[in-house]
């Protein structure tokens, strides 16, 4: 297990034996965190959070409350997890029937933002840089970028790197930042 004097843990957390937590992060009131898990530097897990013995968190992600992330995600650097938003890990699940091997892998890249409420269908992959609004369910997977509203879920625009959503110029009003549409994939013009 990681030493415990280079990260905060609440008093009500709870830390099982064996896991690999980052230098500097923070985990709050009543979280779960289970044998093997791993979490990198600089995270926050707000209250009620629950992690998974095969999930995998990158460095700076932010896990607000009231979030379960199970077996088989991974999230990549600088995610944002709203509260109470659902990562699922069976596509049928039935209480009377085990389902465990056939868990499939959701994969969320480096930037994403998935809002309050919204619930993420395992076995997909989040774009890195995507935007999932409150309340979307995403069934799909999601292109670098793209800002994904609704249920189900579809695009309905272009966010940058800092998450503002993109007029038409492709050209973020808060960075000046300007991007291009390359076979339908949205990139930055490097300048």
């Amino acid at each position: 297990m990681t030493d415990p004097n280079l990260f905060f843990s609440h008093e009500t957390a709870v830390i099982d034996e064996g896991v690999i937590i980052g230098t500097g992060t923070k985990i709050w009131h009543f979280c779960h965190i289970m044998r093997g898990a791993k979490i990198g530097n600089d995270c926050s897990l707000g209250q009620n959070v629950f992690v998974g013995g095969k999930a995998v968190i990158g460095n700076n992600v932010k896990i607000q409350n009231n979030v379960s992330v199970y077996d088989s995600v991974e999230i990549g650097d600088d995610v944002f997890c709203g509260p109470s938003c659902v990562f699922t890990n069976v596509i049928n699940p039935r209480a009377n029937v085990n389902r465990k091997a056939e868990y499939l892998k959701t994969k969320v890249e480096k930037g994403v933002t998935i809002g309050a409420n919204s619930t993420i269908v395992c076995g997909i992959i989040l774009g890195k840089f995507s935007f999932i609004g409150a309340g979307a369910v995403v069934t799909k997977d999601v292109k670098p970028f793209a800002l994904m509203t609704g249920v189900p879920a579809r695009q309905t625009g272009w966010v940058s790197h800092s998450g503002v959503r993109l007029n038409e110029d492709l050209v973020c009003p808060e960075t000046g930042k300007k991007y291009i549409l390359v076979d339908g994939q949205l990139e930055m013009v490097n300048v």
